[in-house]
């Protein structure tokens, strides 16, 4: 076994683990210990391989274009704040001019914009986020820290389902091709794909919920309140995987390769699993980027519907309330997750097809 599988089987082992620690023994400093584990070992055994394989320097300048990204998308964000019309402290009900000018004094929104500009991304520099407007001292990095854990978990937790329910159906559709079994899957997922988010969830909450009383409608405590929202949130991108899957599995069928390794004898399936499936991920892995962006767009509206306390709520109550730091963190943490969901995924472009040269 080479050093690349070894990392691999103990990437994959960790992952496992930190899942099993955080479904059954929930927050503990068990939990922080094995996903500190995870975080390193997962940045180490990268490094390792991206070395190994030749693409540091592909790497260091994709993480030098997306420091340049963050920054078009922070000034972009920051200047929209200030053009639209109102204010943070604008309200129904009028502030007398002296108390809003101190305000207004407070968090520096009297300077010239240039400087508040040059002000906020020194900040930023230094890891600070300011303080949140509307939570009266509260740093924008500790709600952050509070929240995006939990919408880190749903997430997570539904990129995984989308993957483990989309591949294998769309495997099973294409080893069935033409036959009613494949018809009768991609109904599914034609159907998956069809249906929104916010029609999905109060269906299923109607249904396990309060009909058959199975699953708790809302809140995000234990592992059994997770389930509504991840299928929820899983079942789109799931879909999408499946039928894309099918497709490119029954392209690669036609190639001389698989022709080839049944001419020698192998089994249908290690033919199937074995030198199809590797091959057929390719246009797969293409559209995990805006998979993981549809995913983390869509858990404002989950969070929402299940009351879960996560960071689309703060986003969408910021906009509302104006509240032009925390607006700002949370879309930088956003952007800097797309960001790094799009390099990642070109590295492993060079991992999955060793044709592929980065450069």
């Amino acid at each position: 076994m080479n050093i690349k599988a070894i990392l691999s089987y103990g990437l994959f082992a960790l992952v496992v683990a930190t899942i099993l620690v955080d479904l059954i023994v929930g927050k503990s400093d068990l939990r922080q210990y094995t996903v500190t584990t995870l975080i390193v070992y997962a940045l180490t055994a990268g490094t390792y391989l991206v070395i190994r394989k030749g693409i540091f320097p592909f790497v260091v300048r994709r993480l030098m274009q997306a420091a340049f990204v963050l920054w078009v998308i922070v000034s972009a964000t920051f200047l929209l704040l200030r053009f639209l019309p109102g204010g943070p402290f604008d309200s129904e009900k009028a502030l007398p001019p002296e108390v809003k000018a101190n305000i207004e004094a407070k968090y520096n929104l009297n300077a010239p914009l240039p400087e508040q500009y040059i002000a906020y991304i020194g900040k930023l520099l230094r890891g600070d986020f300011g303080e949140s407007y509307k939570f009266i001292g509260r740093d924008v990095t500790d709600i952050i820290s509070e929240s995006l854990p939990v919408s880190f978990q749903l997430g997570l937790y539904a990129i995984l389902i989308s993957f483990m329910i989309g591949i294998p159906l769309g495997v099973f559709a294409a080893s069935k091709h033409n036959t009613i079994l494949d018809n009768g899957a991609m109904i599914v997922a034609m159907s998956g794909v069809a249906l929104p988010s916010f029609l999905v969830a109060p269906v299923l909450i109607l249904i396990f919920s309060y009909h058959l009383g199975w699953l708790p409608p809302a809140l995000w405590i234990g592992p059994v309140y997770y389930i509504l929202p991840v299928v929820t949130l899983g079942v789109r991108p799931a879909a999408i995987i499946a039928r894309l899957t099918r497709s490119s599995v029954l392209d690669t069928i036609h190639s001389d390769f698989v022709r080839t390794a049944k001419a020698k004898g192998l089994g249908w399936r290690t033919v199937l699993f074995k030198h199809v499936l590797k091959n057929s991920l390719i246009p797969v892995i293409t559209i995990a980027a805006p998979l993981v962006a549809q995913i983390l767009s869509g858990t404002f509206i989950i969070e929402l519907i299940f009351a879960i306390p996560g960071m689309g709520k703060h986003f969408i109550q910021s906009v509302t309330n104006r509240d032009y730091p925390l607006v700002l963190g949370v879309t930088i943490v956003y952007a800097t997750l797309l960001v790094l969901a799009n390099l990642l995924v070109d590295v492993l472009y060079a991992f999955l097809d060793p044709r592929i040269k980065l450069s």
